[in-house]
């Protein structure tokens, strides 16, 4: 079997009312997303999703003619190609989802098979007032969800805890917690500055007193050694990594005693062979592994079956703050969207490959590119 053509479009969506994410000081009015299909002479295609694969006009014939099972050769051209031009990694997902359908089996299955669910906890994405915010948790707990990631930015991290505060008063022990932070990195537009060691060790005593079970992004990215240092001077576990874009870099932070959760997204960075190489040493450090993933329902997809097949997390992120972030919006290229059953678990099919599949209609009809 050869690969015989390589074809990228890109979607967008209107998002009418506007999404106001945490993490960025313009309200969002559209969502976008970029297909990838790897289509081979036996007439198998891969298809993905992820990150805009900028820079790979051009290297197409890079791939063509190649064998679609030689997998970790094209991982290292891709690698190539993000160290020259762009980050391409959403076709490093296209073809574990040709191998699993040329194979007959589920990429969680090719990946080690450890097993077929991931409890999930949700994601929110928006700044509720400390009230609204409780409420949102309790509609959690009632779907399902037995933990909740909530977003700071309040620009006064005062703020941020209050509204932490209500949460855990309203819902006491039925809901793990999770803070992101989001100070490891800013939008393009954005010149403001990060925290400081001595804030977010403040911030951390708060979480420590609250019950958090992570601290996300609590440092800018380069603050190895802030990282370091916050980790040894508290209990709440230290998370990043979510645009960490080199292995070498999460070995780095591994070996230096960086982190306590550590969050690669395959569909952003590395694909899935380059993270598996992460999980394997987040495992050996004894770290919990366990992906960001913010992109669209396929790219959550692609990092369950990461995490399902060799991880062994105790939960993966599920991006879903309704009505703002519904499953509607986040998952507009599949045909149906990617739910979690009633324990709170995202649950993997035994359908070869990733098992989604497009909403070919919809895709037509927001087709940009």
């Amino acid at each position: 079997m050869k690969i015989t053509a390589i074809e990228i479009t890109h979607h967008r969506l209107p998002l009418d009312p506007p999404f106001n994410a945490s993490w960025d000081t313009r309200p969002r009015t559209h969502f976008d997303a970029t297909i990838v299909r790897v289509k081979t002479d036996e007439g198998l295609e891969g298809i993905a999703s992820g990150d805009t694969m900028t820079g790979f006009a051009g290297h197409e014939p890079m791939f063509v003619g190649q064998d679609p099972l030689a997998i970790e050769r094209h991982y290292r051209i891709l690698s190539n190609i993000q160290f020259h031009y762009g980050r391409c990694w959403p076709l490093d997902l296209a073809l574990w989802d040709l191998a699993g359908k040329i194979a007959g089996q589920p990429v969680w299955k090719l990946l080690g098979g450890l097993s077929d669910r991931v409890r999930a906890y949700a994601s929110s994405g928006t700044l509720r007032a400390p009230a609204a915010l409780a409420d949102a948790a309790e509609a959690y707990l009632a779907q399902g969800f037995k933990a909740l990631k909530i977003r700071f930015h309040r620009g006064d991290w005062r703020a941020d805890v209050a509204a932490l505060e209500a949460v855990r008063a309203r819902v006491g022990d039925r809901l793990e917690l999770m803070v992101d932070c989001n100070q490891g990195w800013r939008m393009s537009w954005d010149a403001y500055a990060p925290w400081s060691l001595k804030d977010a060790l403040q911030v951390a005593r708060e979480m420590e007193r609250i019950g958090v079970y992570w601290m996300e992004e609590p440092l800018f990215r380069a603050d190895r050694d802030g990282m370091r240092r916050l980790r040894e001077m508290v209990d709440v576990r230290i998370a990043g990594g979510e645009m960490t874009r080199e292995i070498y870099e999460f070995r780095d932070l591994i070996r230096d005693g960086c982190l306590d959760v550590v969050q690669p997204d395959a569909a952003l960075v590395g694909g899935i062979s380059g993270l598996r190489r992460v999980a394997a040493m987040a495992e050996a450090a004894n770290l919990v592994f366990t992906p960001h993933t913010w992109t669209n329902g396929m790219g959550v997809v692609a990092n369950a079956h990461l995490t399902c097949g060799l991880a062994d997390a105790p939960f993966m992120e599920f991006p879903f703050d309704p009505p703002e972030w519904s499953l509607d919006r986040r998952d507009f290229p599949m045909r149906a969207p990617l739910t979690i059953d009633a324990d709170g678990f995202v649950v993997l099919s035994d359908r070869p490959g990733m098992g989604y599949e497009l909403d070919e209609d919809r895709l037509a009809a927001t087709r940009i590119g």
